[in-house]
């Protein structure tokens, strides 16, 4: 990885669920899990971390923790964690979890309103492809720019886009706010 963080011992989607435990339980808070309809990122209290991590598909994970810069190390761990079941080259993996970093901070920076905002990361293998999508509370939509050399920001899509195979933004299902981001990497047999 990029971060200088080493990768998780946990492998595969049990692994995710492991990271996303002990990572609340390292912080001292209860791991908390509760329902959440896909498109609907949810709300929490303040202060409460709220990892959800949902059964369904083989290769899905989603998981729903609080808007907030510290969650971000949680979230490429479990990311990580649960792509190392995958067919996935090791630069990819660490595309992937970059990409996601990026797409996260950019949730917290640009999609949370208060303290009490969720973001919710799901990673989810469709055929020969991985899709990460990122979904925030806010309506408004990111644009890719080309951020000026001196800017210590505004790069985050075009490095998620030079990062992965495709990306884009879906809006919410009718009734619903927010939106989402998501990349997706085709998968490759590690050489």
């Amino acid at each position: 990885m990029t971060d200088g963080q080493s990768r998780s011992p946990a492998k595969g989607p049990a692994g995710a669920h492991k990271v996303l435990a002990a990572a609340v339980m390292e912080a001292g808070r209860a791991y908390a899990s509760r329902p959440h309809r896909v498109g609907e990122p949810g709300r929490a209290r303040p202060g409460e971390v709220v990892p959800v991590a949902v059964g369904g598909p083989p290769g899905l994970l989603r998981t729903v923790v609080p808007a907030q810069p510290s969650c971000a190390c949680t979230v490429r761990r479990a990311v990580a964690a649960h792509l190392t079941s995958l067919p996935l080259t090791p630069e990819q993996l660490d595309n992937a979890v970059l990409a996601t970093g990026e797409l996260f901070a950019n949730a917290v920076r640009h999609g949370s309103s208060d303290s009490g905002d969720t973001v919710t990361v799901t990673v989810e293998r469709a055929g020969h492809d991985v899709r990460v999508t990122v979904a925030d509370r806010s309506p408004a939509l990111p644009r890719l720019r080309a951020a000026e050399v001196a800017e210590e920001s505004g790069r985050g899509l075009a490095l998620v886009a030079a990062l992965s195979d495709d990306w884009g933004i879906a809006r919410p299902a009718s009734g619903t706010t927010g939106k989402s981001v998501w990349f997706t990497l085709t998968l490759r047999e590690p050489s």
